[in-house]
């Protein structure tokens, strides 16, 4: 009567906290997620959830299948990296390029649970700051590389790992921070903090300021905790994925601010070579990934099929 699907849609309910986060952590639409839960109910003859309470209140009943699904889903998911080392062998390299500096937040506890299952695979780590990560990627040079960037011209496979937003960061006291959304127009002649690299590489710039006409003035940092700081303490504003500074925004040091009519959405992925994305070890630790960041990251989305 219970089956897996069901146990994983009771998992996302509660990790997501509304029916609308559960359907985009599962690539479902809501009403297929509700038609789900309600044959569960159904099936079992017996509320499992209640509807009108905001984050979802499980029943008893509830209680205990999540019960279920953290004893299950767990053992499940071991038991498929098993699998994948048996059928693709335990052995290989996995050298990773990061052109995203706040990327750290996430990989770092992703790399270290993936090691417990696959001890075997050479793991390393490299910045894309004196070399170009997708070329260095296409030439064999590194293995993996966690971009926002896709580049088509490239032989290169892109696995969706999740969208996040951009958000405005600000200091508590600051002009704007009245403001419910942020307009291009509104950053005329702010301090704009950033991490090194080229401005086209940067959605503020090339996606959000630079169309409008906007211009700034810039001051960098490589460490995602330094310009939390510069912003903390009024040296200028920054735009970085909501993730990256919940906890500042959590404390109240810094407060956040959706750019744009819709806010400023990317999208981030695994590149690897085409001809090496059916490894059994690189199909591993980007499902590892995707599923780290989703039980720990703050605000992202499932990439939407296509």
């Amino acid at each position: 009567m219970i089956e897996l699907r069901h146990l994983r849609t009771l998992a996302a309910l509660r990790d997501g906290g509304s029916l609308v986060a559960a359907a985009e952590r599962l690539h479902l639409t809501q009403s297929a997620l509700s038609h789900q839960l309600k044959e569960l109910e159904q099936r079992l003859e017996v509320r499992v959830f209640e509807r009108k309470s905001r984050p979802p209140r499980f029943t008893l009943a509830g209680e205990r299948l999540l019960a279920l699904a953290d004893t299950v889903l767990p053992r499940i998911r071991r038991t498929e990296h098993e699998i994948a080392r048996i059928r693709g062998g335990e052995n290989g390299r996995l050298h990773i390029a990061v052109e995203c500096h706040s990327c750290f937040e996430w990989l770092m506890p992703a790399m270290e649970s993936y090691r417990r299952y696959w001890p075997e695979v050479e793991l390393d780590i490299a910045m894309g700051h004196s070399f170009e990560p997708l070329p260095a990627l296409a030439a064999g040079e590194v293995d993996l590389v966690i971009t926002a960037d896709p580049d088509a011209r490239l032989a290169l496979a892109y696995q969706p790992l999740f969208r996040y937003e951009n958000v405005l960061l600000l200091p508590p006291d600051h002009r704007l921070a009245a403001s419910e959304r942020i307009a291009p127009g509104d950053l005329a002649g702010e301090t704009v903090i950033s991490y090194p690299v080229e401005p086209e590489r940067l959605d503020i710039f090339h996606r959000f300021l630079a169309p409008a006409g906007v211009t700034v003035e810039r001051r960098t940092s490589e460490l995602t905790v330094m310009i939390l700081q510069l912003v903390a303490s009024g040296r200028g504003v920054a735009a970085l994925p909501r993730w990256a500074a919940s906890q500042a925004i959590e404390r109240g040091q810094v407060i956040a601010r959706p750019l744009g009519r819709e806010g400023l959405w990317s999208s981030l992925f695994a590149a690897v070579r085409r001809e090496d994305r059916d490894q059994a070890y690189i199909e591993a630790f980007v499902d590892n990934a995707r599923e780290s960041c989703f039980e720990t990251l703050a605000g992202i989305r499932p990439e939407p099929a296509r």
